[in-house]
């Protein structure tokens, strides 16, 4: 089932604003809160499937549909990766693969949600919605790259955005109970005078410390198509603004339902909680002079976890024939990314700094 919130003013279709945090028409500019567009108009328009899609899908027919003239095909008996339906607002064909549950219609840019993906145990608990529009993602994008002391100016000046899109991406927040216990050989040098000699002394200790550690809401995307690390990178989101999910914040946007289940992502969670606990455990013995540690041992307990979506902004930028992808946080703006390095700006980098240490090496060599 398709879903489209239709402005009541003028009837175009309404989509999520982050600034105002509500449903807004680009045609009239009709606002209305999500709650209150539920309380007045009820559930917003849908379309079924017709029997002939419907009978099509279900038994693996060759489905072959032109969008934007490419071909998509599907052969009987292989497993479907793409799935069509017809935009609500003007007709034409709108292709999906199996993990999205919104879309964007390529003839009249109107948001197309698909309801049946959003039911049951894909039906998200609680969602962070937009807060950077896509104009604030752009602008935040520009001011990045000019912290970059490498990046070609080229890169900088150029114009070449191709395409932001804004993707609410699945995410699993996962609660983690962590007992550590951490065994070390310590030494404490001291001395005494006793008359008129010093003596010295080396003390040895065996220490052993353990801690108990929770760690809540470890966002783990669950999410096949996007990069784990930039995913990471993107963090930290603010959570005190997670609200009841419900599908009007979607719309405009795109979003991905969850490819990876919380038991696919648990060997990737406790690793990361690993690196936490080691991070936290590093400086827990302190007062001696050196700590060498001997064993370090620890559980991990997941003891819950919580699917969300949570807003990003996916950016494609092209530089010389090349593109390049970087994600912003949808919530603070924060950009993740690896921009290109100018190799004349590094090679004139590279020799300042040897003039600068062959100047610092005559002084000294001076000194002497």
């Amino acid at each position: 089932m398709i879903v489209i919130y239709k402005c009541p003013g003028c009837g175009a279709p309404m989509k999520f604003d982050p600034e105002c945090q509500t449903l807004a028409c680009e045609h009239c500019g009709t606002q209305m809160g999500v709650v209150d567009y539920q309380e007045k108009y009820g559930a917003p328009a849908m379309r079924e499937e017709t029997e002939q899609e419907k009978s099509s899908l279900a038994q693996g027919k060759t489905v072959e549909t032109e969008v934007q003239g490419s071909r998509v095909e599907r052969k009987s008996g292989e497993t479907m990766q793409v799935k069509k339906y017809r935009c609500s607002s003007c007709g034409a064909e709108v292709m999906t693969d199996e993990t999205s549950v919104a879309a964007i219609c390529s003839f009249c840019g109107n948001s197309t949600l698909i309801e049946e993906r959003l039911e049951g145990e894909k039906k998200p608990e609680q969602l962070i919605p937009f807060r950077i529009t896509k104009e604030q993602a752009v602008e935040s994008f520009r001011e990045w790259t000019k912290t970059g002391r490498l990046t070609p100016k080229g890169f900088k000046d150029e114009n070449k955005l191709d395409q932001i899109t804004g993707i609410y991406v699945p995410f699993w927040l996962v609660d983690y109970n962590a007992n550590i216990r951490v065994d070390a050989h310590c030494t404490k040098k001291r001395k005494e005078r006793s008359g008129g000699t010093e003596y010295f002394y080396t003390d040895h200790f065996c220490v052993c410390r353990d801690v108990e550690a929770r760690y809540e809401r470890v966002p783990l995307d669950a999410s096949e198509k996007m990069d784990d690390a930039s995913m990471d990178l993107l963090e930290p989101f603010d959570y005190k603004e997670l609200k009841p999910f419900d599908v009007s914040y979607l719309s405009g946007y795109t979003a991905e339902s969850y490819s990876l289940t919380e038991e696919n992502m648990e060997e990737r969670g406790k690793k990361r909680i690993r690196e936490y606990a080691d991070a936290a455990t590093k400086n827990i013995i302190t007062g001696y002079d050196k700590v060498e540690i001997t064993e370090r041992t620890m559980q991990i307990d997941e003891i819950g976890a919580e699917y969300v979506l949570l807003p990003v902004w996916v950016l494609n930028y092209s530089y010389k024939g090349k593109n390049q992808q970087f994600f912003i946080n949808g919530q603070t703006g924060k950009v993740v990314g690896s921009l290109p390095v100018s190799k004349a700006k590094k090679r004139i980098w590279f020799a300042s700094w040897t003039a600068v240490i062959f100047a610092l090496l005559w002084l000294v060599m001076e000194v002497i």
